[in-house]
């Protein structure tokens, strides 16, 4: 039975980084695996004053529904003031609620952050870690996906260079074998 892992993006811009490296690492995943991307940038910020019957905003239950049907969640995160998007920090909190009910317990994570500066988005990696300790999801360690300094990373055709394409098939390498532990 293929297991289907979570693709979550943080940065919402139509030539974003992050998008440009999750797609590859879809690319990477084994036979067994498919990647489903799951849409963040639609969705209503959480006031937990609609989560009664009759108010819950449809594209909450639709992301829901969606995570709830994911294995597994690969986050890609820009770093805006050296913490995550408001969007995915939105997503973390939708996907968490009702209280009790949390679409993302037990899912095995990877955090991979993106970015031109040379610190690779170390503040916004750290902070997704924190809330992904509280929603219980154990969190791929070594190696870690620090991808800064993008744009020399990637040529003219915004093709990713091969040396960083091995490092990131040695990311999902060990991130299969965090899942296989948990699954």
């Amino acid at each position: 039975m293929t297991k289907k892992i979570g693709f979550i993006v943080g940065s919402l811009r139509e030539g974003s980084y992050n998008k440009l490296v999750a797609k590859k690492f879809a690319e990477l995943l084994p036979e067994g695996f498919e990647a489903v991307f799951l849409e963040i940038g639609n969705l209503p910020f959480y006031n937990e004053d609609l989560e009664v019957e009759g108010k819950v905003p449809t594209e909450w239950t639709t992301f829901r529904n969606e995570l709830q049907s994911v294995d597994g969640v690969f986050f890609f995160t820009p770093e805006y003031n050296r913490s995550v998007p408001a969007a995915l920090k939105n997503a973390l909190d939708v996907g968490s609620r009702p209280y009790g009910a949390s679409s993302w317990s037990g899912k095995p994570a990877l955090v991979v952050s993106v970015s031109p500066g040379a610190i690779a988005g170390f503040g916004a990696n750290h902070h997704l870690r924190q809330s992904l300790v509280f929603l219980d999801m154990p969190t791929l360690q070594q190696p870690e996906a620090y991808i800064g300094g993008i744009m020399n990373l990637i040529d003219e055709n915004n093709t990713i260079k091969e040396d960083t394409v091995n490092f990131f098939q040695t990311i999902v390498d060990n991130y299969i074998d965090l899942f296989n532990r948990y699954n």
